[in-house]
């Protein structure tokens, strides 16, 4: 990993440290104040200390992509938590003579970029 690198990555995590500190629930109830920033702050570990290991510059330019769109999402959207994709069973078209393999390689190319390391953690 280069400086460069090491450095955003870190400036994420403390952005995403921050943005716990301050974090306020849509509700303004006081327990889902602190159950909403106790989720960001431990997803938060949990995902930087999977990825330290991670020497694959592709592979670090994705969690950092993923990185920035949970923040963003989670800020335009006031909720901390992944937006789930509600994808039918065989709801995507394949080709014919293809089933399970075809339909699982679709759906997890179908899968959005801020999902990608929730179903790791959870």
């Amino acid at each position: 990993m280069t400086a460069a690198t090491r450095q955003e990555v870190l400036s994420l995590y403390r952005r995403v440290l921050r943005i716990a500190r301050s974090w306020q629930a849509q509700s303004a109830l006081p327990q889902d104040t602190k159950s909403e920033r106790d989720y960001i702050a431990q997803e938060a570990r949990t995902l930087f200390r999977q990825n330290q290991q991670v020497t694959d510059p592709e592979s670090i330019k994705k969690c950092i992509e993923e990185c920035r769109a949970r923040i963003e999402i989670g800020l335009h959207y006031r909720n901390p938590y992944p937006r789930p994709t509600y994808l039918p069973p065989m709801g995507l078209a394949t080709q014919k003579g293809r089933k399970l393999r075809a339909q699982e390689r679709l759906r997890k190319q179908a899968k959005p970029i801020y999902l990608e390391s929730h179903d790791e953690t959870s």
